[in-house]
């Protein structure tokens, strides 16, 4: 089977139309229509319906979606290991959520380079849904999301709750009623609890669904957020930022997951796993729902 035209299928369906396609993979759409037709006849069947609407899968189409991300993810890994540098043994490639990097995502990824120096690794930062999908095709042994969502052949690991406390740049900033208070946005849960503590505070005027980026704001702007505790104890530690006091502490669970074939061929992963789990237990704070649920 040719990949290429494997690759163009996986684009018109991405993109839904043979004209996206052709522009995302930067070539003609007479190319897309080639490498379409090529594959159409190697399976002998049809596997798009061209619609001026956009293109949709037939029956025969369907079927093949069901391997077609597998075959290319597993071409991309093979592509990666056979064209190690001398010295290099094996590949491992990495996905991490953003607001991850900065605790469980680095430390998972500092162990395995520090500790495997015949492993060759590649990070790739996306959305829980991006990383659900690029480890089920096959494209990425390992992530490290909040939305972990098992499937077959896959391995999950809780990792202890991201803690979520309470930061300002000023001492004795009140727990309610701060005007610049940000809105960081934790996710689906974190906004329901949020809004059962905080039901009489009113509408945060600043929002953010980053906490790099919120973190970035205050260190520079007056204000208070919920940060990760993992990234803003450096700058609780150096006084730039202060733990508003009594404000209730969050939590928001968080996971690893591995392939299968990730947990066989890499036999460090439970060692870097359980390090990861011993350096950041969580710190005591002030129970909530969602901390006890987090768990």
């Amino acid at each position: 089977m040719n990949l290429t035209s494997l690759q163009t299928f996986l684009a018109i369906l991405e993109t839904g139309s043979l004209v996206r396609a052709a522009d995302k993979l930067n070539v003609t759409q007479s190319t897309v229509t080639a490498r379409l037709k090529t594959l159409e006849e190697e399976l002998g069947q049809v596997l798009i319906n061209r619609q001026k609407s956009g293109a949709t899968l037939t029956p025969a189409g369907a079927k093949l979606m069901r391997y077609a991300p597998a075959i290319t993810g597993l071409w991309r890994q093979a592509k990666n290991e056979t064209g190690l540098p001398a010295g290099l043994t094996s590949a491992c490639s990495f996905g991490c959520e953003r607001d991850l990097w900065h605790g469980a995502g680095r430390a998972f990824f500092h162990y395995a380079t520090s500790t495997q120096p015949e492993l060759a690794m590649s990070a790739r930062q996306g959305s829980g849904r991006d990383l659900t999908e690029w480890i089920a095709t096959g494209s990425i042994d390992i992530i490290v999301t909040f939305e972990a969502v098992t499937r077959a052949s896959q391995t999950l690991y809780p990792l202890p709750a991201e803690e979520l406390i309470l930061c300002s740049d000023r001492r004795n900033t009140p727990m309610i009623g701060d005007p610049n208070y940000i809105f960081m946005d934790h996710g689906a849960e974190y906004r329901r609890v949020h809004a059962e503590f905080y039901h009489d505070a009113g509408i945060a005027r600043l929002n953010f669904d980053s906490a790099w980026w919120a973190l970035q704001y205050l260190l520079e702007n007056p204000g208070s957020a919920y940060l990760p505790r993992s990234l803003a104890q450096r700058y609780l530690d150096e006084a730039a930022l202060f733990i508003v006091p009594d404000a209730p502490v969050f939590h928001r669970k968080k996971s690893l997951l591995a392939s299968d074939q990730a947990v066989e061929k890499f036999h460090w992963l439970e060692n870097a796993i359980a390090q990861i789990q011993s350096h950041e237990r969580p710190q005591q704070g002030h129970a909530t729902s969602q901390g006890q649920a987090g768990q």
